[in-house]
């Protein structure tokens, strides 16, 4: 069956199926978030699900939460932060056109974000898991996320963990969702799963007043008094629209989303006249570690050469490694520092001598020997003035025999998801190239284009997608 004309006038809708205040598309952590923010505004809220249940690609995440400023949980850790440090970490880090008001908002309202939370029952545990990025074996409930304690970021800003992970061991998206979904049945809100949205209705003169969506096989036209809150994922897995929009992407192994993350949402955005940004961005992870005592080693390119700070989060890692070097580095490493990684990799070359690894990763003849010289020189000091790693993991590699860790997107699992989207206002308005909020159109989530950019740390899809789609949902409710 071909697809229908993503936008329909309202003049051709014979008659409604049924209203409401507010229609959510998609019940990932963003629909969910506007659907309980519209809903507690007293909103009538009608939330269309795509798959036979809400979750989306949330529930098969980490379940890492971007919060900081000061929460309870950081307190209790006994870490200091405060939303002006954390603004401007990620003004730094969230390259290469930060938005300003969003991160500002963000930033200021994210303790009260975090107590949202919590009133919605997110367990987490005040525990401070020190190993690694990302969500923890344990169920302890705090982690860096982010490069906030690797150069230059820790030059910037004071550092500060704001990874906030819900009480639970392992990947923690299926208890976020869980609760968040638990939250959505005990509002009045009305779910609808297996409900295909393909079309939004336009009015001329009052812009998106409806969607038409597939259910059980018809067509059903539901209106919409206050707005539609688009929450449908990004484009990960659309094959055409990744090669068009972001080509780099494509040497990257596993897409990190649903089925139904096909760019949906974006396009009927843009049919309704919405603008896209970033959409050549994606968040690009290559781990490294753990153990992180992998990160004494250090990563080097296809011409021998270092390219970053190896103790960096591996989000930041990924991005240099694909966007800048092709998809080719690989963590050079001797006999006293080799350790194999948790993350399954190949060995890419061993030598006696430097000379004999250089031959064997086919790199340019001197060049990882001059790389590694000038390295062992400095950090035979404990320092690093090239690419300031933390002292921690500065030691000379000078203990044969040398080894290589395969690092190239042909041989890793590299892990991709796209950033790029609708271009919204801080209240979640799809606006026009001009500009110009269309009436009745909101968006959030990976539909969007949020904070989230390159630069990346893990948790901040979570954390924009629920804190932009509370926003959405509750300007889309006083607008009835």
């Amino acid at each position: 069956m071909s697809e229908p004309h993503p936008t329909i006038d309202a003049d051709d809708i014979g008659s409604w199926s049924r209203e409401a205040d507010v229609v959510v598309v998609g019940l990932g952590c963003a629909g969910a978030a506007a659907t309980l923010e519209a809903a507690g505004h007293e909103a009538e809220v009608v939330a269309l699900e795509r798959a036979s249940g809400g979750g989306g690609t949330s529930a098969n995440s980490g379940g890492v939460i971007y919060l900081g400023g000061g929460t309870a949980v950081q307190r209790e850790c006994g870490f200091e932060d405060s939303p002006e440090e954390m603004f401007k970490y990620l003004m730094a880090a969230s390259g290469p056109a930060p938005d300003e008001e969003k991160i500002r908002r963000f930033s200021e309202d994210s303790v009260a974000h975090y107590e949202w939370f919590v009133r919605h029952g997110v367990p987490f545990k005040a525990v401070f898991y020190p190993h690694y990025s990302g969500e923890p074996p344990t169920d302890d409930g705090l982690v860096y996320s982010g490069s906030e304690n690797a150069y230059p970021f820790n030059q910037i800003a004071r550092p500060a963990p704001r990874g906030h992970v819900p009480q639970v061991p392992g990947q923690a998206g299926g208890l976020l969702m869980q609760t968040l979904l638990a939250a959505v049945d005990e509002s009045p809100a009305e779910v609808v799963t297996d409900a295909h949205c393909r079309q939004l209705v336009v009015d001329r003169n009052d812009g998106v007043v409806g969607v038409v969506a597939r259910i059980d096989g018809a067509e059903h036209a539901i209106r919409a008094r206050g707005g539609v809150v688009l929450c449908a994922g990004g484009f990960v897995n659309n094959k055409r629209m990744v090669e068009r929009h972001a080509p780099e992407l494509m040497q990257c192994k596993y897409r990190v989303g649903t089925t139904f993350d096909d760019g949906s949402g974006i396009r009927l955005g843009m049919a309704a006249g919405g603008e896209t940004i970033h959409m050549n961005h994606g968040s690009i992870s290559l781990p490294i570690v753990p153990p992180k005592s992998l990160q004494r080693g250090i990563l080097v390119n296809g011409q021998g050469a270092r390219f970053i700070n190896e103790d960096a989060y591996f989000g930041r890692i990924g991005e240099h490694a694909v966007y800048r070097q092709d998809g080719r580095a690989f963590l050079v490493l001797d006999a006293e520092t080799f350790e194999r990684p948790e993350v399954e990799r190949d060995i890419a070359g061993v030598g006696e001598t430097v000379e004999e690894l250089e031959a064997e990763l086919g790199l340019p003849q001197g060049s990882l020997q001059s790389t590694l010289s000038l390295y062992n020189r400095h950090a035979e000091k404990g320092e690093d003035p090239m690419f300031h790693k933390g002292p921690d993991y500065v030691v000379p590699l000078s203990h044969p025999p040398y080894g290589a860790l395969d690092c190239t997107t042909a041989n890793s699992l590299y892990a991709v998801f796209t950033l790029g989207g609708l271009r919204t206002s801080p209240d979640g308005e799809v606006l026009t190239p001009d500009g110009d909020a269309i009436a009745g159109l909101y968006a959030a989530g990976r539909t969007t284009s949020g904070i989230a950019a390159p630069g990346y740390a893990s948790g901040v899809s979570i954390g924009d997608g629920t804190f932009f789609g509370r926003r959405a949902g509750r300007h889309a409710a006083r607008r009835r």
